[in-house]
């Protein structure tokens, strides 16, 4: 069973930067495409970003593109989510998740894997 922990979340003013972490223990993360997706207060989940098993590949939404940075480390078992350029509308809980599949796929439901997520609070 894969277990997926995000951390990096916190307070901050708009333009500032945060980056999130997800460590995942239980299955070598190299075996996963991995995903970031948020969900506000009142709101349904969204995509935020993905990349594939090797890195190789990324995908954004159209909101945090050209802001937001997906990398990951396997040999670290770690996935991070740079946010720079944050904005109040980011305010949100970020949630990584993995897919044992190896495509970029942009709907929670294609995840099996959800760690307990991150509050983010981006002030005006």
């Amino acid at each position: 069973q894969v277990q997926l922990v995000e951390s990096g979340g916190g307070l901050v003013q708009a333009g500032g930067s945060l980056r999130l972490s997800c460590a995942a223990s239980g299955r070598t993360l190299g075996s996963l495409t991995m995903g970031w997706f948020r969900q506000a207060p009142g709101k349904e989940r969204e995509f935020v970003a993905a990349v594939t098993r090797s890195g190789m590949i990324t995908r954004y939404a159209d909101s945090v593109k050209g802001r937001f940075t997906i990398s990951r480390d396997n040999a670290k078992n770690t996935v991070y989510l740079q946010m720079n350029s944050l904005r109040p509308e980011d305010t949100a809980v970020y949630y990584c998740a993995g897919r044992d599949s190896p495509s970029i796929e942009t709907t929670g439901l294609e995840y099996a894997y959800w760690g307990q997520g991150t509050q983010v609070t981006v002030s005006p």
